[in-house]
């Protein structure tokens, strides 16, 4: 029933040079143990290789364990550019820490270069897949986001927001679908100055 973690996954984590974040023998066994404490057969035909099949779902799902998302931020380019910049509605999954379930939505990123410093679009993208691939709070992933890209382009102002729905308070609890978590993180001018947060999210809420 167990297995090793199939080659294509390990050549992949090793050309990140970073060590592999899960170990797939053990998850098997723990999903195995799972489905016999919820008095499952796990050897019976549709769960036979349930454990396997999960093991590698989350070896995917939480792939970010071992990355760190300023280190996505290779391309860093001298611009002249000094105008802020947003990338608006990139979708992300995450894994809510607290119950094991996914939460969902978009993030927003806006920031203001200085000296000209700015990145590659697509590097914002891969930051926030980076931090929201493990185990996550959605305040916490807003703030990682917004402090990879200070780490890495050390910009005036930076202002994320995070828009999610919580499958935590979807499926269980209080049983509320639909609702959304909206979270937001400040750095520089956009922490210090009232009126330029004021503007700035206005941006990212208009359209």
């Amino acid at each position: 029933m167990l297995s090793h973690i199939n080659s294509s996954n390990k050549i992949n984590q090793l050309k990140r040079g970073k060590p592999l974040p899960i170990n797939q023998k053990k998850a098997e066994a723990a999903i195995y143990q799972l489905l016999e404490a919820i008095g499952e057969d796990p050897n019976r035909e549709g769960l036979r290789d349930t454990p396997k099949r999960v093991a590698k779902m989350y070896l995917e799902m939480l792939s970010g364990l071992e990355q760190d998302a300023k280190d996505e931020f290779t391309a860093v380019f001298t611009e002249h550019h000094d105008d802020l910049v947003i990338v608006k509605d990139i979708s992300f999954y995450s894994m809510c820490e607290h119950h094991l379930v996914p939460f969902y939505g978009k993030a927003h990123i806006a920031y203001l270069p200085s000296d000209g410093r700015v990145t590659g679009l697509s590097k914002l993208a891969r930051a926030v897949e980076v931090t929201s691939r493990r185990p996550q709070l959605q305040e916490r992933l807003t703030a990682q986001i917004a402090n990879a890209l200070v780490d890495a382009l050390q910009p005036k102002g930076v202002f994320v927001m995070v828009e999610a729905e919580h499958m935590c308070m979807t499926m269980r609890g209080v049983k509320k679908p639909g609702s959304k978590t909206i979270t937001t993180t400040a750095r520089g001018i956009y922490k210090d100055s009232r009126d330029d947060r004021r503007e700035v999210m206005q941006l990212i809420m208009e359209g």
